[in-house]
């Protein structure tokens, strides 16, 4: 008899990815081999997303294709789909276990009791009076020592009239400062080049108590030895302070690309999602930020189909998208959510419309993302090396720059995965910029 094995699936963001990394961490601490989710596994476990109807829809064919792989292996399900919907996820045969978006820290029990029950369990607990930043010992991200995405913050009091998230993800709850800092300690003396503060609303870090904040956080991670790269996964507008852009505009460190969420580029739009920004404050900071720090990739997310949106809310947001002029979009369609207040919207754009201006607007963002390519040809950046990939039957090594440009550059015999390469950019095709060594 060998190890037991267990497989994991990811669905949805940076901070499931996180927090699948170290249930996948703690399985292995009690003796387990982890194995590929399509291979047969003694354990699967689904950390599932609820952020779109696509979402819900996706975490269960995953659920589905885990019980297909072994129907006789024990199915654990976590994440905001099984936060908000566990009653649909045990109504799935064969599923073992469901786990929500607390009691991570406990997966490996948990699904030793569940295999003693006699019925499936639900541990799902209700989040919403928590207070305590949970901490997954388990830690410990396995991507060839390249880049960790780092948990900071967990769940969100902002309330969008649209997103499930805080109903799945509870109160903001911040990880303590100096849990904080030894975790990038331990991170870079494991090898990592670079470090991704992520968490469900990273900027409101310290918000709820008002003691510390992301900057101050930041700070202090600057002065880590050896930490080479620090990258800010996501920050709302309202979030980028003064003492952020002195530390950006003052650090080799930190990278230079910030991910600031507009949503929509129409006033009325906005306020109806109950995001606490306008337009013209987004133009504002987006101008402070680009006279401070010359080159930096700000990149963004927008929704379409908001209901109500009007032909003309639209061509606002496609006007104003190009007006800024991101670096990078990620579009998506606005999808109904049970329990938030958008759902129950009247003047519900139709699925048709909204698949039209996702288009419009990805075709839009196409245009931007060369356009910022475009800017940087010609200059020499560190490249940090992730992986090797083949172009056209060619082998190129590939990575990224501190400003977010995905980079290729050919193959040589050495392996050079997790090593800065200084590349000279020469051309940008179709999402790569290509470069050469120098």
């Amino acid at each position: 008899m060998g190890s037991p094995k267990v497989a994991v699936y990811t669905l949805g963001c940076k901070v499931n990815q996180s927090e699948t990394e170290a249930m996948a961490s703690l399985f292995k601490q009690s003796g387990y081999e982890e194995v590929d989710f399509d291979q047969v596994a003694d354990v699967y476990i689904i950390n599932t997303c609820s952020v779109t109807h696509l979402a819900d829809r996706k975490s269960r064919q995953m659920i589905r294709r885990a019980i297909k792989n072994n129907p006789h292996a024990m199915v654990a399900v976590t994440g905001c789909y099984a936060q908000t919907a566990p009653g649909e996820v045990l109504n799935i045969p064969g599923v073992d276990l469901v786990v929500g978006t607390s009691e991570r820290n406990r997966i490996v029990d948990l699904v030793n009791e569940a295999r003693m029950a006699e019925t499936p369990v639900n541990a799902v607990k209700d989040i919403m009076g928590m207070s305590d930043f949970e901490e997954i010992a388990g830690e410990e991200p396995e991507h060839h020592r390249v880049r960790a995405y780092l948990k900071i913050q967990e769940g969100c009091n902002r309330y969008c009239s649209y997103c499930i998230i805080p109903y799945a993800r509870g109160p903001i709850r911040s990880r303590p400062m100096e849990n904080v800092i030894h975790a990038v300690q331990r991170l870079v003396e494991m090898g990592y080049k670079e470090i991704v503060l992520t968490g469900i609303h990273t900027g409101a870090y310290g918000a709820e108590t008002g003691n510390v904040d992301l900057a101050m956080l930041i700070r202090r991670l600057l002065e880590v030895e050896d930490l080479k790269r620090l990258r800010i996964s996501s920050i709302d507008p309202n979030e980028v302070n003064e003492e952020l852009l002195d530390l950006m505009a003052g650090s080799q460190v930190l990278c230079r690309h910030l991910h600031i969420p507009l949503q929509s580029g129409d006033d009325r739009v906005l306020k109806r999602m109950n995001r606490v920004y306008t337009t013209s404050d987004y133009k504002k900071l987006v101008e402070e930020i680009r006279m401070r720090i010359p080159g930096i990739a700000i990149t963004t997310d927008i929704m379409v189909g908001f209901p109500g949106e009007t032909a003309d809310e639209f061509l606002h947001t496609l006007a104003f998208t190009q007006e800024i002029g991101f670096s990078a979009l990620h579009v998506f369609k606005y999808s109904p959510r049970r329990g938030t207040p958008a759902a129950d919207f009247s003047n519900q754009v139709s699925w048709k419309t909204k698949e039209e201006r996702s288009k419009e607007l990805i075709s839009l963002g196409r245009r931007l993302s060369e356009k910022y390519a475009e800017t940087n040809i010609g200059k020499v950046y560190n490249v940090l090396v992730e992986q090797d990939t083949r172009i056209k039957d060619a082998l190129f090594w590939e990575g990224h720059t501190d400003n977010y440009l995905k980079v290729v550059f050919p193959c040589a015999e050495d392996d050079r995965r997790g090593f800065f390469v200084k590349v000279l950019l020469e051309r940008y095709s179709d999402g790569v910029v290509y470069g050469r060594p120098v």
